[in-house]
């Protein structure tokens, strides 16, 4: 039995069967990782010996294990705090930092028996689409290894479709997640703002960021948001209506058995296509690929109705106004004094600031800085920053109208299969407008998924994006189910990496 050939759960039955060991299961990561991460730079840091040392102590409590992803080695982005582990956000100014404690995820995913084998690359503080921003190389697509595998969790999804990993967990501000799954034909899911807790999360733009996984399949990616998904009251956008014990006002949400909903039945379930993100500037092969989904999904016996979307078109300045404003925020505490990189020959404190984030930080990273700060300016505030929260607003009141229609939306997730390298990164432009698909979920606060649909003509996976409305994962990862019960797309799989 090849190992790679199996999804997440069943990796995981067979180690509760006794058919795998913990330990079998992490070298046969690792040794994929040594054979084929030179090549695709998906890792910024591997355990090694620590991820052998944990599987070694998971084992002789296999056959009990509650978590049906006991002992499945997976990986982490790296801007999710893990306590003594290096977490750079692929950025030269946080040098070797190693976090004093775990990011809440981290403590449930060990807490479920999770074994981890390092942290993952990605666009430097999650400020891109492509995973070329990091300090520590850009990663490359497995299916074609002069394409970007999409940003900023580019790592975990070239990893997980080349086989290196059983799943990955990352985060999405704009689309980090589905953007990604869509370009290396993985299947990935934002949840609601709210029901994963960011605390731990190195913030990008915190009304936005949102931690979620990159899988195989729907549901793989269930079983692990079955994981991550509780309240956590050290984060104060945390949800406590997730909480089991919650006898509060607010929303219950009966979280820990997405996977067990998943039946596949999905007759009379309605399906917005909004029409809006079906024009121009979409590739005509993708369009094709999303639209058979749809079919597909017809087949399945769901109701299919176009809609419209007009709100579509201002998404992207919204978007890029408010996690740019936020991110000037956010990153304003790294200096050089308490922890990180510093830069040397300075005269006074003024100069250690101006240096070290003028060395420390990439280039699109002072981009979105600049970008941020101006638009936060007092002169500026009310043309650019309030009327962004005011289009939010906008753009959130068009869900709640869709969803009164409908259950799902579905989109594309990018207007065409992923770009060659250094494409984007010479057209900053044409990189943000990369996300018109995706930034909407975030804005609005609501889940999306993005699973494969097809491949174009030059073999490069295509993905399609399910949006929900508010808690709707289980109605999400069920459709996709859905879709993977009469499809293949999810399993096949990039030369050198999981055999078709």
């Amino acid at each position: 039995m090849e190992l790679r050939d199996l999804t997440a759960l069943e990796l995981g039955a067979a180690i509760k069967k006794g058919e795998v060991s913990t330990v079998e299961a992490a070298r046969a990561a690792l040794d994929a990782i040594a054979a084929q991460d030179k090549a695709l730079n998906a890792f910024i840091t591997v355990t090694g010996e620590r991820t052998l040392e944990r599987a070694e102590k998971l084992q002789a409590g296999a056959r009990e294990a509650e978590s049906p992803l006991y002992g499945v080695p997976m990986a982490i982005k790296d801007n999710i705090c893990t306590r003594g582990i290096k977490t750079s956000c692929a950025s030269k100014i946080l040098g070797d930092f190693a976090p004093p404690y775990d990011a809440a995820v981290v403590e449930r995913l060990a807490r479920a028996g999770a074994v981890s084998l390092g942290k993952l690359n990605m666009d430097e503080f999650a400020m891109g689409s492509t995973s070329e921003t990091s300090y520590y190389g850009p990663v490359r697509n497995p299916w074609d290894l002069e394409r970007v595998p999409g940003g900023s969790s580019g790592g975990g999804a070239a990893a997980v479709a080349a086989g290196l990993g059983w799943y990955a967990v990352g985060s999405d501000t704009g689309g980090s997640i589905r953007q990604p799954a869509s370009y290396c034909g993985v299947t990935g899911i934002k949840p609601t703002y709210g029901t994963v807790s960011r605390y731990g999360l190195i913030a990008y733009a915190s009304s936005l960021d949102q931690i979620g996984p990159l899988c195989r399949d729907a549901a793989d990616c269930a079983a692990v948001l079955d994981v991550l998904m509780g309240h956590d009251r050290r984060d104060s956008t945390s949800l406590p209506g997730l909480d089991s014990g919650w006898k509060g006002s607010g929303p219950r949400v009966d979280y820990g058995h997405l996977l067990a909903g998943l039946t596949g039945d999905i007759r009379g379930l309605r399906i917005g296509l909004p029409g809006d993100c079906f024009g121009d500037g979409l590739d005509g092969e993708t369009r094709s690929a999303v639209l058979a989904a749809a079919d597909v999904l017809n087949s399945r016996g769901a109701e299919i109705a176009p809609l419209p979307f007009p709100a579509l078109k201002y998404a992207v300045p919204a978007y890029y106004i408010i996690a740019a404003a936020e991110a000037s925020s956010n990153l304003s505490r790294y200096d050089g004094v308490k922890y990180g990189w510093r830069a040397g020959e300075y005269e006074g404190l003024a100069e250690l600031y101006r240096k070290t984030r003028t060395q420390g930080f990439g280039a699109e990273v002072k981009r979105r800085i600049l970008l941020g700060t101006f638009a936060l300016s007092s002169g500026y505030f009310d043309a650019y920053y309030k009327k962004a929260l005011q289009v939010k607003a906008v753009i959130k009141d068009a869900f709640d109208r869709a969803f009164q229609r409908c259950d799902l939306l579905l989109t594309p997730v990018a207007p065409a299969a992923a770009p060659q390298l250094g494409e984007s990164l010479s057209d900053p432009l044409s990189m943000y407008l990369s996300d018109i698909y995706t930034v909407p979920a975030n804005l609005a606060g609501l889940p999306a998924l993005s699973m494969p649909c097809g491949f174009d003509g030059r073999g490069l996976p295509i993905g399609a994006q399910l949006v929900g409305s508010c808690f709707g994962e289980g109605t999400l990862l069920n459709a996709a189910h859905a879709f993977q019960q009469e499809t293949d797309y999810h399993k096949r799989a990039p030369k050198g990496g999981v055999p078709a």
